[in-house]
């Protein structure tokens, strides 16, 4: 059994980053072949920081995720402590709820909506122009929230409760225990939900397709380039961007097993 779980893990890892494999291989090859390695070189990065419409959606996606996954951090941990404090079970499920719907939600039904209140509004505001970047910027905080409010959750129940009062017993305002005492306590939970929300802005295009107007990102760049060709140096970039997330995502997961080991050292000799 054991074999067999390690070839069907491997299956699944393959299925799952062999395509990654494959663009990052081609993104260094010499020619514009997508079915035939003929090099290695680094004429498509060179192309890519070439490339003035490729630097500017590139530059234009990391500002959207970057101000989104910010505001979506923060929004998303004061939600997280919010629900955590409910006392009423049945509202505290029904606040879960409505705020999963937009991660449940079909990309395509949420984008056409927004699209459609932002249009309202700017219609109402005789705004000339309804979509740009404040729109989309509202949207990916949107589908963002409900990322970071489940990964906040967790850690906060599995944090002493009483830990915020004995900080406001030893003269700590509210907010001060909350910086000091609740806030270590669930950081790795909210890098988490600002990792998945940083990960999920740069990689959305439906949303985006409706909600953006004039305003270009990286995914719909490359959209508009399929209706002929995707071409070579787009490669690169998605190349660079799938590296930078991975290590990111190593550089998260080492510190997490770090102030694991940490902790349990902690408790250890705190038991003797």
């Amino acid at each position: 059994m054991k074999t067999f779980g390690k070839i069907y893990m491997g299956i699944i890892f393959a299925v799952m980053y062999l395509p990654l494999l494959v663009m990052v291989l081609f993104s260094f090859n010499e020619s514009n072949s997508t079915a035939k390695f003929t090099g290695f070189s680094l004429h498509w990065y060179e192309e890519m920081l070439r490339d003035s419409a490729a630097m500017d959606a590139l530059k234009n996606t990391l500002i959207l995720a970057v101000v989104s996954t910010i505001i979506a951090t923060v929004l998303g941990t004061l939600a997280a402590v919010g629900i955590f404090g409910m006392r009423n079970k049945w509202f505290k499920t029904g606040v879960l709820s409505v705020s999963n719907v937009p991660m449940m939600n079909p990309d395509i039904v949420t984008g056409v909506s927004l699209m459609l209140l932002f249009a309202f509004v700017g219609r109402m505001l005789g705004a000339v122009e309804s979509l740009g970047f404040a729109t989309i910027l509202i949207a990916h905080v949107t589908f963002s929230l409900p990322y970071v409010v489940l990964n906040v959750l967790p850690k906060l129940m599995q944090t002493d409760p009483h830990l915020a009062e004995a900080a406001q017993d030893l003269g700590s305002t509210p907010v001060q225990a909350f910086f000091r005492v609740v806030l270590p306590s669930i950081s790795s939970g909210v890098v988490s939900g600002a990792l998945m929300a940083f990960t999920l802005s740069i990689d959305d295009f439906v949303i985006s397709h409706y909600t953006s107007g004039s305003f270009t990102t990286l995914p719909l760049l490359i959209y508009t380039m399929t209706k002929k060709r995707v071409t070579p140096e787009m490669y690169a970039v998605c190349s660079c961007i799938f590296i930078s997330v991975l290590v990111l995502l190593l550089i998260m997961n080492l510190s997490q097993v770090r102030q694991a080991k940490k902790a349990a050292q902690v408790s250890v000799l705190g038991k003797k």
